[in-house]
């Protein structure tokens, strides 16, 4: 039989106090709730490039509230490979979402209280692997080495699961750690720039590349460039293993420290002029490796008495050099011959060139290590206030080159005289500040 129809004439079925509510509810949604952590869609992660150089990634989840950091802020800072993260296979630094495992079952859970509790959580990475231009062969915007990258971070944070900030030095520039350029980047981006915005006491940074020698359960660290990050910022240092597995803190002295070096030669009683023309025409030649402090001494100490200065770097080749030096010569000039003079035969030709020209020569000789010597370079290269001449970054080879091929000069070469001259420093005391910081990730010597 029919249904009789209601008393306001509907004829709906069943009545509509008894009508079905339909959910909002959808059921991708419902199966999202009831997957596992490891299988739920990927957070919200974000990414760009600042100078050409540096990645920056920022994930967070899209299902929590975002929450404002309480000031001044806590940072936790981590380095990536062989300290959140390790490869599962041969290659250590094969990128993709599968090739990684945690460096040990307690990270994912200590990174997530660390947010918890109110850190700011940030992986700070040197990735000088990762090429960042295009990939014109496959039409992609990202080179596959980019790619790979951002496709093992994702992998990473969705199973971690809590907001990340991501920076990755690609470059041999500011940013590159021990450089602070990725915690300078860090404190832009999250308005952290004034005076006391990071509780610097609470704060640190917990890496691999720490300086320590091989043990039976640790091949030896690669670089000491995560401690001396931490330093320069000013923040605590951890390993991993002091970190996440609560080992005591091993003893460490760095084999190089800046600071005390500054110090040793700002304490030295040097003359102003170390050096002082002797006769009316002479030539001299300097001997040292590249970062010794040859051009600023000439600037300095010679350039006032009037000597006139050959360099290769200017010039390009040796011959060239030994062209204008005569022509400088012949005119009545004395000269300084700015470049490295490592062993008897390259000095030789300048001897030939006093004997030819019937002047006296002389040697200057510059005793700072190679360590020293990179150093002053990277300090130079990354700072216009101490590189006058603009000179570029040289490559690690250049000093190890230097070091391994040099000969200290002897009078029997036929100098009159050798001055040793020992590393120097003047400037104002922000540049004495940006001396004593570590600059090198891995000495080559």
């Amino acid at each position: 039989m029919k249904r009789p129809a209601s008393p306001d004439g509907s004829t709906l079925s069943p009545p509509p106090v008894k009508r079905k509510v339909e959910s909002t509810t959808t059921s991708k949604a419902v199966a999202t709730f009831f997957k596992p952590a490891s299988q739920r869609e990927p957070e919200r992660l974000t990414w760009r490039i600042v100078d050409h150089s540096l990645i920056v990634g920022r994930s967070s989840d899209p299902s929590q509230p975002s929450r404002q950091l309480q000031r001044p802020v806590k940072v936790a800072a981590f380095d990536l490979d062989d300290t959140i993260i390790a490869p599962t296979g041969k290659i250590r630094f094969n990128r993709n979402a599968a090739s990684w495992k945690w460096w040990d079952a307690s990270v994912p859970g200590r990174l997530k209280q660390l947010h918890e509790d109110g850190y700011l959580v940030v992986i700070i990475s040197n990735q000088g692997s990762i090429s960042l231009k295009d990939n014109a062969k496959s039409l992609q915007k990202d080179s596959l080495s980019l790619k790979n990258f951002k496709d093992q971070l994702t992998s990473i944070l969705r199973q971690l699961n809590c907001p990340v900030s991501i920076y990755a030095a690609t470059g041999n520039d500011k940013y590159r750690k021990p450089r602070t350029g990725m915690w300078e980047q860090l404190k832009d981006e999250h308005d952290l720039d004034e005076e006391n915005a990071i509780d610097m006491e609470n704060s640190f940074y917990v890496g691999d590349a720490a300086g320590r020698e091989q043990t039976d359960q640790r091949r030896k660290d690669h670089a000491t460039s995560d401690r001396d990050l931490a330093a320069n910022i000013g923040i605590k240092f951890q390993t991993p293993e002091e970190f996440f597995l609560g080992l005591e803190t091993e003893p460490y002295l760095h084999s190089f420290e800046p600071r005390e070096i500054l110090e040793s030669a700002l304490s030295s009683q040097q003359p102003k002029t170390p050096f002082t023309k002797q006769h009316n025409q002479e030539l001299v030649i300097f001997c040292g490796s590249p970062g010794a402090g040859k051009s600023s001494f000439y600037w300095k100490v010679l350039k006032p008495q009037g000597y006139e200065r050959v360099n290769q770097d200017i010039l390009k080749t040796r011959d060239k050099c030994i062209k204008v030096a005569r022509q400088l010569l012949g005119a009545g000039s004395s000269v300084v011959v700015d470049n490295t003079n490592r062993d008897r035969e390259a000095r030789k030709y300048w001897v030939d060139v006093a004997r030819d020209t019937k002047v006296p020569i002389r040697c200057i000789y510059f005793n700072a290590s190679a360590r020293l010597c990179e150093h002053n370079d990277v300090v130079r290269a990354h700072n216009s206030s101490v590189n006058p001449e603009n000179r570029t970054i040289l490559p690690p080879i250049a000093f190890r080159s230097f070091a391994q091929s040099f000969v200290e000069p002897k009078l029997d070469e036929g100098f009159q005289d050798i001055t040793t001259v020992s590393f120097q420093f003047e400037g104002t005391d922000a540049e004495r500040e940006l001396w004593s910081k570590y600059w090198v990730s891995k000495f080559s010597t």
